[in-house]
Order: C-alpha cells, then sequence, then structure tokens
C-alpha cells in the first residue's frame, strides 16, 4: 500500500530541531515518518536553516515563503517558547495545521487565543512533549488501565539539575520570561501524568529564586553573565480528578538527587515510570505484600527503543489525513500550561488553584497503528 503523505515545514531551526529531523528521515538505524514530507525549513536567521538543511539534505527556504506555500500543510513550530503564539497564529493565519515545540506558550492566555484562532479557522494544533507516546510511557499506561495498581493513591515526579548554562551553548532563554524549569521540563512530567491518570484538579505550590544571575559554563559564550528573572525551584501538589495525588519537584538549583522521575502508587501496587523526557526506560512493578520485589514489566509497546521526537507530529498528521483525532493536541497542551501556570499562581498567592480547563486522556497509541504510517 502506498503511503499517504502530508508536506510539513519547519520553522526555527535551532538545538532541537536536529533530533526531530533525525527522527523524521530515519537517522541513527531508526525507521522514519514516512507519512511527513518535509518540504522546507526555515529561521529568523537564514544561515541557521541553510545549515540545517544542508546537514540534512533538505530545502531551505524563507519564513514568509513556507507560509505561502501550498505544498505544505503543517507548519512545526521550533521557535524558542516567547515566539511559540506570534509564530503560531502567523501559520494558522496562512491556513496551516500548527504543531508547536513546548509550552504552547508562555501563558494560558496566550494559549488559549492560539487553540481559538485554530478552532475558528478549522485547523488543528498539536504540541509537545509527545514524549508520552513512547513505548515504557505506553506500557506504564496499560499497567494502570489493567487495574493492577488497585485505586489509584498518588505519586511523585521530580526533575532536578543545577542548570542548562553548564551545557547549552545558548542558554540565557531558560532564566528569561517563559522559561524556568516548570515550563521547561513541567510539561514531560505534567503531560505524562495527564496520560497515566486523567485531568489535574487543583494545585498547590511553593516556589524560590535564589540567585538573579548566573554564569555561562558552556561554549561559544563561556563567561557571560545572564539575568535570572524567573523562579528557578518549585516544588507542587497536584490533585487529580481521579482522587489521586501527585507530588512533583522542578529545579535548576539542585546539585544531584537520588529521587527516580516518576512514581505512582495505588492501593493494591507502585509503579516506576522511566523518565518523560525520553521514549523508553524500564518500567517497574512492585505489588503489596510481604517478600514482593520491584519486577520489570515487559515493554511491548513500539517506539521504545530511540529518540523519536516528532512521533507527536507523524500521529497529528495520521490522524489529519484519517479524519481523527491526534493525542499531542492543543487541548492537552493547554491543560498542562493551566497547571503549570497555576504552580506559579499558587506559590505567589499562598492558596490552592482549580483547573479549569477540561481534557481528556488520549487513546493509546497501539489502537490506531496501522499502514505504517505512525
Amino acid at each position: 500500500m502506498t503511503t499517504r503523505r502530508l508536506g510539513i515545514g519547519f520553522i526555527g531551526t535551532g538545538n532541537i530541531s536536529s533530533a526531530y529531523l533525525r527522527a523524521i528521515t530515519g537517522h541513527e538505524a531508526m525507521a522514519g515518518f514516512p507519512v511527513l514530507d518535509i518540504k522546507g525549513l526555515a529561521d529568523m536567521r537564514p544561515e541557521a536553516s541553510q545549515a540545517r538543511a544542508a546537514e540534512f539534505g533538505l530545502k531551505a527556504m524563507g519564513i514568509d515563503e513556507m507560509l505561502g506555500s501550498s505544498d505544505i500543510q503543517l507548519v512545526v513550530n521550533l521557535t524558542i517558547p516567547r515566539a511559540h503564539v506570534e509564530v503560531g497564529l502567523k501559520a494558522l493565519a496562512a491556513g496551516k495545521h500548527v504543531y508547536s515545540e513546548k509550552p504552547l506558550g508562555i501563558t494560558y492566555a496566550e494559549g488559549r487565543k492560539l487553540l481559538d484562532a485554530a478552532n475558528k479557522a478549522g485547523l488543528r494544533i498539536g504540541s509537545a512533549p509527545d514524549t508520552f507516546l513512547g513505548g515504557s510511557h505506553q506500557q506504564a499506561r496499560a499497567v494502570v488501565d489493567s487495574g493492577a495498581l488497585g485505586q489509584l493513591v498518588g505519586g511523585t515526579g521530580f526533575f532536578q539539575c543545577p542548570g542548562h548554562e553548564a551545557w547549552h551553548p545558548d542558554p540565557a532563554f531558560y532564566y528569561d520570561i517563559g522559561g524556568g524549569p516548570v515550563l521547561d521540563m513541567g510539561p514531560y512530567y505534567i503531560t505524562d501524568l495527564v496520560n497515566l491518570l486523567g485531568p489535574v484538579a487543583r494545585v498547590s505550590a511553593m516556589a524560590s529564586r535564589l540567585r538573579n544571575q548566573r554564569t555561562v559554563l558552556s561554549e561559544p559564550k563561556k563567561g557571560q553573565v545572564i539575568d535570572v528573572v524567573v523562579d528557578t525551584h518549585a516544588t507542587a501538589s497536584l490533585g487529580f480528578a481521579n482522587g489521586a495525588i501527585v507530588q512533583v519537584a522542578f529545579s535548576f538549583d539542585v546539585p544531584a538527587h537520588k529521587h527516580v522521575p516518576l512514581e505512582l502508587y495505588g492501593t493494591e501496587a507502585s509503579l516506576i515510570v522511566p523518565d518523560p523526557n525520553f521514549f523508553g526506560g524500564d518500567v517497574e512493578l512492585r505489588k503489596r505484600g510481604k517478600g514482593e520485589d520491584w519486577v520489570k514489566v515487559p515493554v511491548t509497546q513500539p517506539y521504545a527503543d530511540g529518540n523519536y521526537r516528532s512521533l507527536g507530529v507523524a500521529d497529528m498528521a495520521s490522524g489529519i489525513l484519517d479524519n481523527r483525532p491526534h493525542r499531542a493536541n492543543g487541548d492537552l497542551a493547554l491543560h498542562v500550561l493551566e497547571v503549570m501556570e497555576a504552580i506559579a499562581a499558587a506559590s505567589a498567592q499562598g492558596r490552592t488553584i482549580d483547573i479549569k480547563t477540561p481534557v481528556a486522556r488520549p487513546e493509546p497509541l497501539a489502537t490506531s497503528l496501522k499502514d505504517g504510517r505512525i
């Protein structure tokens, strides 16, 4: 059977674009996503898109050229967080579906504006992260759905590191408006938790910013001092609609720790879920009872053995062609954005914030794998 394809273009060819392009084109022994037909790469810095295009044997084009191209139906927006909504709105106005890097926007109001514009135009919004579609996270989802945990009680989620200035070539935006550990890494954890547990109903939190400046340790800007204008350490309790309560911590201030990324607790068993920044990893289950031990759950779901960033784009393209919902969708991203904004608000106001954006758990990925399209 001939695979139908959707024409896509990239706006933003910075650090993360390489991972997307490698997954789509089948580099590093991965199968690729034949449903995605890359028509061009664009960036506000033409030299950046030209270099990336040369690296992958693709076409560089101007942003206006891309938005005016009838061959491109979906724009993948990999700009910095502060530009996500502005660029997304321009793509929608040009009649393109939009898949954005995380977060959807830097405020809930921005994200809502983007979704409203898409709905009015009859177009789709998708958003990273798509790692929750990875095989190990889908396997964890299958464990939860099987009822093996019993009644869901709660869990923990931890992302804590010393800061991105140690490795990123241009880390200033991580400490500017739209940055910080919650907006940077929170999408991976909160999205996976919604995939596993369903929607968040309420949030309480505390946060801090202990340093107002950071020194870049990586090349080419080593030694440069950057301002910190966002909180860099946050802890929160997420109350889910199903009654589970999950404690999370996101930090750019912690030199080391021994917490696993995600754990879920039920009345009958506990579950270790691998790092939601990756598609694979070990899933472990321990049943209640004396003498029980942690047991690895065999991962039989697809997409657990590599970096499949752009899996969400492929699922979105397949959904457009098949006229079915896609999983890394705008409603999910907006819900997660509201939760992240509520962490800051709950900390600042010293109260519990109710989450109002409705969202449904995305369908398990394996239910629509067909014809090799994704």
